[in-house]
């Protein structure tokens, strides 16, 4: 049974349930979204409706211990509780100023002889999320090992869903190529994890807060039935905790469209409120920086004749940045550490001791005579224990020094990450186990007492917690650029229009955009690594993939021989006052606005996968009554990524939000648009 629901505006309301209920439900706050709880199967359970028809079915709750057992077969809803909320808060910074929080709650208190736990609810028009409570009991004292969560996700009808998945606990951690296939063909994979019904319902169930726990990915068992599969410890325990626990939210967005997915904040609005105070320090913004050069090969990290972190270097590059209006400049390879097979050997790093050939004060003091800042860099090469060895006195010597964020690297095989425990035995762990789970976030507290910003790459998958720590900026977590100077294969044309509905529905991604040199290995064969993009394209990116801070990656020369494109990356910002995902499918386009924050001026960008099209967008998001100037960059009449990607048209148009733009993309192109308000 369940008690009508009152709503409310910015206050909590609870009422209460008869015990032993077998079935509570809960609706979404337009009541076109309903979760059921039950205890029907002899176990927990939930299943979600949309519009009546059945999008999750009946799918399992619970954990197993190792010492207490299974917390799922014979419990039963004891009570339940349920409250309405409608809130506002506001980001300091990100795709959004203003976020509204609006959902129904509902939590279920199971129980079974003595052991009990509880299960919270949240749902909101554009999906669901839930998360585990397991008080402290009789049975359950001290430090608890947790060997199981039964938690699953039953998609209905999946037999003929559409799914796109990367593999899970593969050796290249998040950095693989999306796949497209039947639902039933995602064996197991990592979230978000993004699935379309036969009748059009757009999917993704990931997690939100994840602390202090294991990385959820999806296992699956029965065919349509996705299990949660959390990454293990190097000795095989899943999770270990106290008594008295809390689990990160398990997140389901639910969309009628594509783009419903984008436009949500579920995940954001699950994660708890800022915890660091007043963070005017985290500033976003556009860089620089040595780094490319070293994934073409004509620079190295490790010392030596085309050593790039050199002093001269670095004042070339802020020089450059000065001139153009970023406010960074990223310098790789400056500390010691780097020569030999540095992936390999983490252990050699020194967090505080610069090459001879970089003067660290000179650089710093050189930038801020031209209002650039140094931003700081953090190889681990997976060595962890050797990294937290020598934090403070790392981010201490970037505080000394004014750098303020700090770009930090774990690259290593997928479960290779090295950790020494406290009897000096050398352990291997995951990137997205719970051991790692709390070194990242360690890092980040860290730099936060310093003042300093972290972007984190070879991460755990974001869920959020750029909400509860606004310093971590932002993350890699996915194929990035640098797979186009190297990569077997580089990123396919449609791997941009995946990374928007899938990775991206997670938070900002640092993928460095912006190559305007696309033939470094010659124009007219789609076999070579390069950027399969038209120049548009790249210039797109900087609106539909959405980060505080932006890379402009190319080397400085290619950007002076194309200054028309290069205006755009200097007038786009990093910071929004909304953002409207509105229009795409799924790896096959995007078109997405979004205004800057506190001003009257909008973006777009659209993207294509290797199709051409030809796209019609309304303006009516434009404020109503006034006049922009549309400084539009699109392809020309005849590009194609493949031989002519650099045919581009810079035109200007005067629009109102009354108006249609017909906008023209070529194979893997793009349009980029500043909307100047008049």
């Amino acid at each position: 049974m369940r008690l009508p629901l009152s709503l409310c505006t910015a206050l909590l309301v609870v009422t209460s349930t008869q015990s032993y209920a077998e079935t509570v439900k809960v609706k979404s706050p337009d009541g076109k979204l309903v979760v059921t709880v039950s205890d029907d199967a002899n176990f927990p359970s939930y299943q979600v409706s949309l519009d009546g028809k059945p999008v999750i079915n009946t799918s399992r709750l619970g954990l197993a211990f190792k010492a207490q057992g299974e917390f799922s077969q014979g419990f039963s809803i004891k009570d339940s509780q349920q409250s309405s909320v409608d809130s506002t808060w506001q980001q300091p910074w990100g795709e959004a100023k203003n976020i509204r929080d609006n959902y129904q709650k509902l939590t279920v208190n199971f129980g079974h002889d003595n052991q009990k736990f509880d299960v919270t609810f949240k749902v909101y028009n554009e999906g669901i999320g839930f998360q585990y409570h397991v008080p402290k009991q009789a049975n359950m004292k001290g430090n608890v090992d947790i060997t199981n969560e039964f938690t699953e996700f039953s998609i209905a009808n999946a037999d003929k869903a559409q799914s796109w998945w990367i593999p899970a606990r593969g050796w290249n951690r998040y950095e693989y190529v999306y796949e497209n296939t039947p639902a039933f063909k995602a064996a197991h994979v990592h979230t978000p994890f993004t699935l379309k019904t036969e009748q059009g319902v757009h999917i993704s169930i990931h997690e939100a807060a994840l602390t202090d726990y294991a990385g959820m990915t999806l296992n699956q068992r029965r065919p349509g039935t996705f299990k949660a599969d959390l990454t293990p410890w190097s000795d095989g325990i899943l999770v270990k905790k106290q008594a008295g626990f809390t689990t990160p939210w398990r997140t389901i967005q639910i969309g009628r469209k594509a783009v419903d997915l984008v436009n949500s904040n579920i995940i954001l609005n699950l994660n708890e409120p800022n915890k660091l105070g007043d963070v005017s320090w985290v500033k976003p913004g556009k860089y620089v920086g040595i780094w490319w050069g070293m994934h073409l090969g004509e620079n190295t990290w490790g010392s030596g004749d085309k050593h790039g972190a050199t002093t001269s270097e670095a004042k070339r590059y802020m020089d450059f940045a000065a001139q153009n209006g970023f406010d960074g400049v990223l310098v790789e390879g400056w500390n010691i550490g780097w020569d030999g097979s540095w992936y390999e050997n983490g252990d050699v790093f020194n967090f505080a001791k610069a090459y001879d050939d970089f003067d660290f004060k000179a650089v710093t003091d050189y930038g801020k005579s031209k209002g650039v800042r140094l931003i700081g860099h953090h190889e681990t090469s997976g060595s962890v224990t050797n990294y937290r060895n020598q934090m403070d006195a790392a981010f201490d010597l970037y505080k000394k020094h004014g750098v303020t964020q700090v770009k930090t690297g774990y690259v290593a095989d997928g479960g290779q990450i090295k950790r020494v425990d406290e009897n000096g035995v050398v352990r291997h762990e995951w990137h997205d186990g719970q051991f790692m789970v709390n070194e990242y976030l360690h890092s980040v507290q860290q730099a936060a007492k310093r003042g300093i910003s972290i972007n984190t790459h070879e991460p755990v998958k974001d869920t959020g917690l750029r909400r509860t720590y606004p310093n971590w900026i932002a993350r890699e977590g996915a194929r990035g650029q640098e797979f186009n100077a190297w990569g077997t294969p580089p990123n396919p044309p449609e791997h941009v229009t995946n990374l928007i509905f899938t990775r991206m529905l997670s938070g900002p991604m640092d993928f460095t955009p912006g190559i305007f040199d696309l033939g470094f290995n010659g124009i007219g064969d789609a076999t070579v690594n390069r950027p399969q993009t038209t120049l548009a394209k790249q210039l797109a990116l900087y609106v539909v993939l959405y980060s505080p801070i932006q890379m402009a990656a190319d080397l400085p020369r290619n950007y002076k021989k194309r200054p028309a494109a290069m205006q755009f990356i200097k007038d786009v910002p990093t910071d929004w006052q909304t953002s409207i995902a509105v229009d795409g499918e799924v790896g096959d386009f995007a078109v997405i606005a979004r205004q800057q924050r506190d001003s009257n001026d909008w973006f777009l960008g659209a993207v294509t996968d290797e199709e051409a099209r030809q796209l019609t967008v309304k303006l009516d998001f434009l404020a109503v009554g006034k006049t922009y100037e549309a400084q539009i960059y699109r392809d020309g009449k005849d590009a194609d990524w493949v031989s002519k990607p650099y045919e581009m048209v810079i035109e200007t148009k005067k629009v109102t939000n009354k108006d249609s733009l017909n906008l023209p993309l070529a194979t893997s192109g793009g349009v980029a648009i500043r909307f100047k308000a008049l």
